[in-house]
């Protein structure tokens, strides 16, 4: 019997990676440059407000004080909210315990106070899109596929989906 060893082309095989950590590679000198911030604060941001506010408040934005040299003390900055709502007058009330959460989070005073906007926060709900009725010649084409079938639940059920169907086509 001869031995043969399974031929490796010239590729190596690699370790699938974790889509967060090639998207936060990306998306963090945009945001670094655009808001100040970088994605890990927004993704720990539900740890760092009360479990109420996670999910109507998000960072939007660091302001950094501008410094006319480089030898002015550091300041640190402002970060701005935004909140649905009710919700912003929760974060108002505990902003001194934000501060503090957000400053543990980056490890030094990098934050003094927060600013509110009072904006939508959750995902957009796109308005649903109308169907087109179904032209009456689709309708009897339906209706002579699905004549022979005995059992009526059965035939109106496949006319419904057939109906479904030419709407979504259009």
């Amino acid at each position: 019997m001869i031995d043969r060893k399974p031929q490796r082309g010239p590729w190596k095989a690699k370790a699938p990676e974790q889509l967060g950590g090639l998207v936060s590679g990306v998306l963090d000198p945009v945001l670094a440059r655009r808001a100040g911030m970088t994605s890990a604060l927004l993704a720990a941001w539900p740890q760092i407000v009360p479990a109420m506010l996670a999910e109507t408040t998000r960072p939007q934005k660091i302001n950094w004080p501008r410094r006319a040299h480089e030898d002015d003390p550091f300041k640190p900055a402002t970060l701005i909210v935004a909140a649905e709502g009710m919700s912003a007058l929760h974060v108002q009330h505990q902003s001194g315990e934000i501060v503090q959460r957000v400053n543990s989070f980056f490890g030094f005073r990098a934050v003094e106070r927060l600013q509110l906007v009072q904006k939508p926060v959750g995902p957009e709900r796109k308005p649903q899109r109308r169907k087109a009725p179904v032209s009456p010649a689709d309708e009897k084409r339906i209706a002579a596929l699905t004549g022979a079938i005995e059992d009526e639940g059965l035939r109106e059920a496949l006319m419904r989906l057939g109906k479904s169907v030419k709407q979504d086509k259009g």
